[in-house]
């Protein structure tokens, strides 16, 4: 390695800790790039992935430990039909569960989007194989979901029950909450009683209101403007009954309205609903890696005035800022350069006009990765020639 230190006259150790580039790059691909470009300025890296609770979640913590181990299982889809969805492992008694895995909007397949019926049921069906399996904490990422039932689907997988007038099960997805009547949610804690759960949430909302899942993200899931006005009715029905259940208001916490309020049913099964980007970065041990760095990179599709509420660079950007070292954000569009989080933010739009950061996005990520390494030493060169 070339002899570039850092102005304490240490050896500059850059680690690469980006989200995935949605679409284009997971979260291990776009660090590797970034690696290969920190190394091309002459400097070393330590590749650490980081996600959200969303998509990814799953591979980057199973990436993280040696002991890390995966199952399959055929659960219910989100569109009613069975799959096959993945359930991690981390050491004997720890389980991880994407619920993009098993109720994501990827996981609709050739049916169109269906925010009035997709149902959760799936990821309650890993949270019992985990259970059953020996699981005594279990880490649940939620984001990414194609459903809107406030996780009554995935209570009902669990062993709840969520009846109509007439005591019989209320159908799919947060249309079925229109008839909700009752909620029976011991069985569900007896299942729950000697398992810790943990919510990683990608958003912080709470379940009803502009932010939450029906006015602000049921649109993405195929929902009209008349259907997110029902799912929204819907979903404080829900909330209003589960207040007969004797605890406090669930529907305000942060989180709650995380993956179409999957973080609500969650709650009231009593998990904790946690930052899903702190979560991840904890579990990954970001903050060793950083102990060691004198610089740190991150990144993801894109930024702008939404990354500071929760995203995983602005994680990552506070936590290099609490030990005093630089942060380097670099995404696919940058909308709001954010100098309040980030040293530099790199746009790969705004490399090289000729690439399309798209289709060449691996290339663009190692190139800026070295023009950043290569500014800071520059910088810091400048400052001690002053």
């Amino acid at each position: 390695m070339n002899d570039v230190r850092s102005p304490a006259g240490r050896y500059p150790l850059a680690v690469c800790a980006p989200n995935a580039f949605k679409g284009t790059l997971s979260a291990h691909a776009a660090a590797a790039a970034m690696a290969r470009g920190v190394r091309d300025a002459g400097a070393d890296a330590i590749e650490i992935p980081v996600a959200d609770g969303g998509d990814g979640t799953l591979d980057v913590l199973l990436a993280a430990r040696a002991d890390s181990r995966v199952t399959r299982h055929r659960v219910t889809g989100p569109a009613g039909t069975p799959i096959m969805a993945r359930l991690g492992w981390l050491g004997r008694d720890r389980a991880v569960v994407e619920l993009a895995e098993a109720s994501g909007l990827r996981r609709m397949g050739a049916t169109p989007p269906d925010a009035l019926h997709a149902t959760s049921r799936g990821t309650g069906e890993l949270i019992r194989i985990a259970i059953d399996g020996g699981a005594r904490r279990i880490v649940v990422g939620v984001g990414g979901s194609a459903c809107t039932d406030g996780g009554a689907g995935l209570l009902q997988a669990l062993g709840g029950r969520v009846t109509d007038s007439r005591g019989e099960e209320v159908g799919p997805g947060g249309a079925g909450l229109e008839d909700a009547a009752g909620i029976d949610l011991s069985e569900v804690l007896r299942k729950l009683s000697g398992c810790s759960v943990e919510v990683a949430c990608d958003i912080r909302s709470a379940l009803l209101g502009p932010q939450g899942p029906a006015q602000m993200f049921s649109p993405q899931k195929g929902a009209s403007a008349d259907d997110a006005v029902r799912l929204e009715r819907a979903l404080a029905h829900f909330a209003e009954l589960a207040s007969g259940l004797g605890r406090a208001d669930l529907s305000a916490l942060p989180g709650a309205g995380a993956a179409g309020g999957c973080g609500f049913g969650l709650a009231l099964a009593g998990a904790r609903l946690l930052p899903g980007a702190a979560a991840v970065c904890d579990l990954v041990g970001l903050d060793a890696a950083l102990g060691r760095a004198t610089v740190a990179i991150t990144g993801e599709g894109r930024l702008d005035s939404q990354t500071p509420t929760g995203k995983a660079p602005a994680e990552v950007a506070m936590r290099a800022t609490a030990r005093g070292i630089p942060c380097v954000a670099i995404a696919g569009t940058v909308i709001d350069p954010l100098p309040q989080l980030f040293s530099v933010a790199l746009a790969l739009d705004a490399i090289d006009g000729h690439l399309d950061p798209m289709r060449h996005a691996r290339a663009l990520l190692r190139r800026a990765a070295r023009q950043a390494i290569e500014g800071l030493h520059s910088r810091d060169r400048a400052i001690e020639e002053a």
